[in-house]
């Protein structure tokens, strides 16, 4: 491809509404075009990093067995109303009515429709396993799109189902899509960790997140792993093990239970200071609405709450935050002196996190301005369920050393739905003895688009991008310093004839712009390797630069092309 008619314009600022370092590079290096918010075209340079993205998945896919297929992108609410999503899935579902009054949606997500197009084609044991699979654009009305590629609202994604007639099939097939999906990040040119997660709207039992670990804050979530053994998770999925033998107020002199003066005391912080303690000795409240019910959360004082864990245990859809005032109409108290003390619980739900198991003579909100409870205890042992968020140095729960954290973009999940969808739908299979049994299913979705995006936050410098040569556009930039010297362009029209005669994918900058235009450029573009043809064409010599190090050698032209070929054909 020629410079002069690649379809592609760089900017010289990023644009004012990036805020992640991918959408501001694949804007500012001609990648892709905002239509409207969260909606992107994908330009000829993006196109082909999204074909070698997809390219690598369906030759990792098929090798690991499954089919593919492509499914509807429109779908009728009618399989959504079977499985029991069309209500509870939230607005980010795109509900329409066609002409005739149908309701229907743009797809998500495509669990409904897999089922209903295998259930009645599959119908012995004898046909089973099966994995098929798709790469299709799908769509989710986020209610606030960011991030460029990571958080748009269409997308192009690859999601995989199998279908099992036994939990020990699933689990085969599960550890072959982990070991397919291991394969395809790493061709990919990226590094990735597998992750214990939330299966989120999904649903399933077990779930893992393949994540592209970044030094950026533009990762997704926080990732906890041990560096002594193979323990990692999402923040909404991490536990650890706490140090309880410090949570005793009785040693700072609070042994008896005592109802003392506050005042105007109510953050924790606060307390901690005026009563000269630490704050793993008070337990704290926190105050929530779930699905529009009062819901108390007794926790310990250094912790927060996680709110993912907090929906699931509470199987709630949305959860925010209670008001002062709902803190005084359901609690009778304001916010800042809650406890559990006293509380109704057939009116307001109530939930020991389980940093509270093992607190002795603890510090609690008296449910009264301006006053605690010192020196508590639990008259009897509540339920306890884990609803904090791990906090970085805690202990890991396998080998009990201490976790480290990093920042993470999910490029891939993998769910065992078990039977979440296939019973509602009706979808079964006949059984070596004649009975009918509902499949037992999985869930493989690696995000395309987020993949590409992935890279880019985690390959770049000051000057641009700097892509895995597997995935980038074209691999080699041949930049003639002089357009108008014709030795130089005799010289990189000739490189460059040679390599793409091989099957180097390389691109010839004819245009007439000045040289520190095209290496700026090119730079910015990421081309993995750069070939200038300038004044040392007169020695017989051009210049070879690696982009990821900065390496340059002086090289004769048939050099550059056998070296070329070795580190992008062999």
């Amino acid at each position: 491809m020629k410079m002069s008619k690649l379809f592609v314009q760089t900017l010289r600022e990023f644009p004012n509404d990036a805020e992640a370092i991918s959408h501001k590079l694949l804007v500012r290096a001609g990648y892709i075009k905002k239509l409207t918010s969260g909606i992107y075209s994908y330009l000829p340079l993006m196109q082909r990093v999204i074909s070698k993205v997809s390219k690598i998945i369906r030759e990792e896919m098929n090798a690991a067995g499954a089919q593919e297929l492509l499914m509807p992108f429109v779908q009728p609410a009618e399989v959504w109303e079977k499985s029991g999503r069309w209500e509870v899935y939230g607005k980010e579902l795109a509900r329409f009515l066609d002409r005739h009054g149908n309701k229907m949606c743009l797809a998500p997500t495509h669990e409904e429709v897999i089922t209903s197009v295998v259930s009645g084609t599959f119908t012995s044991y004898k046909q089973l396993p099966i994995n098929l699979y798709q790469i299709q654009t799908k769509f989710r009305d986020e209610i606030r799109p960011r991030f460029g590629l990571l958080r748009g609202r269409e997308f192009i994604m690859k999601d995989a189902y199998s279908f099992h007639t036994s939990q020990e099939s699933l689990d085969e097939e599960y550890e072959n899509m982990a070991q397919a999906y291991k394969r395809i990040f790493e061709r990919c040119g990226l590094e990735t960790k597998m992750v214990q997660s939330d299966s989120g709207a999904i649903g399933g039992s077990v779930s893992h997140e393949f994540m592209v670990l970044t030094s950026t804050q533009t990762g997704e979530n926080d990732v906890f792993y041990c560096e002594n053994c193979d323990y990692s998770a999402n923040s909404n999925h991490a536990i650890s093990i706490l140090n309880i033998n410090e949570t005793d107020g009785a040693k700072y002199g609070y042994s008896e239970k005592k109802l003392v003066d506050t005042p105007n005391v109510k953050t924790i912080e606060d307390l901690a200071k005026f009563l000269k303690i630490d704050s793993n000795c008070i337990l704290k409240s926190v105050f929530y609405i779930a699905d529009s019910k009062p819901v108390l959360v007794m926790i310990r004082g250094d912790k927060d709450v996680e709110e993912t864990k907090l929906l699931n245990a509470l199987n709630a859809l949305e959860i925010r935050p209670a008001t002062n005032d709902e803190a005084l109409e359901y609690l009778g108290c304001e916010v800042g002196y809650l406890s559990y003390l006293n509380v109704d619980t057939n009116k307001v739900k109530v939930i020991f996190d389980k940093s509270a198991q093992g607190m002795k003579n603890f510090v609690i909100g008296a449910n009264e301005p301006h006053r605690h409870y010192v020196g508590c205890n639990f008259d009897k042992t509540p339920e306890f369920v884990d609803v904090s968020l791990v906090k970085e140095g805690e202990l890991c729960p396998i080998c009990k050393k201490p976790l480290r954290v990093t920042r993470g973009i999910e490029v891939g999940n993998i769910f065992q739905l078990g039977t979440k969808y296939s019973k509602p739908l009706g979808a079964t299979y006949t059984d070596e003895n004649g009975e009918e049994k509902p499949f037992i299913m999985g869930c493989y979705g690696i995000g395309v688009t987020r993949t590409a995006a992935a890279a880019i936050e985690r390959y770049h410098d000051e000057y641009g991008i700097v892509w895995p040569k597997e995935i980038a556009p074209y691999h080699v930039d041949i930049v003639p310093v002089n357009a108008d010297d014709s030795e130089q362009m005799e010289v990189a029209l000739k490189i460059y004839n040679e390599l793409l005669s091989v099957g180097v994918e390389v691109v010839l900058d004819d245009r007439a712009d000045r040289a520190g235009v095209k290496f700026k450029d090119s730079e910015l573009i990421g081309f993995p390797y750069r070939i200038t043809v300038g004044k040392t064409i007169k020695e017989g010599l051009v210049e070879f630069k690696e982009r990821k190090t900065g390496e340059v050698e002086k090289l004769t032209p048939v050099e550059v092309v056998e070296k070329c070929k070795k580190l992008l054909l062999n």
